[in-house]
């Protein structure tokens, strides 16, 4: 009886994480890793367009878009450090967008944070 019901509640839970975005294959991982970072980016760019007018208002907007540039190379030096260690494998690309999509979640909340503090 016990068996049954573990397995109906991982059932439940399982399934929305599957229809929202389909993986069984690593093809399909990657596929979703990355349309994960895409979403993500768009979010930084509206992001970014407030907080970077916001920033000008007060003459430190130069400063930002350096700062800016700055965090996109270490965003790629970081997620490639991160990914190398499989390199070849199938599973690099995965690894590589889910690294992506998370710096840029983090840096799309530190700019809107500019905004609202």
């Amino acid at each position: 009886m016990r068996a049954g019901v573990c397995c109906a509640v991982f059932l439940v839970f399982s399934g929305p994480a599957l229809a929202a975005c389909p993986g069984e294959t690593q093809m399909e991982m990657n596929q979703c890793a990355a349309d994960g970072y895409a979403a993500a980016d768009a979010e930084l760019n509206h992001a970014w367009g407030v907080a970077k007018r916001y920033m000008d208002g007060f003459g430190a907007g130069d400063a930002l878009l350096d700062a800016q540039r700055k965090w996109i190379s270490y965003r790629d030096a970081a997620c490639m450090a991160e990914a190398a260690q499989h390199e070849g494998g199938s599973i690099q690309p995965l690894i590589w967008f889910t690294c992506l999509e998370t710096l840029t979640e983090r840096r799309t909340a530190d700019l809107l944070g500019l905004v609202i503090e």
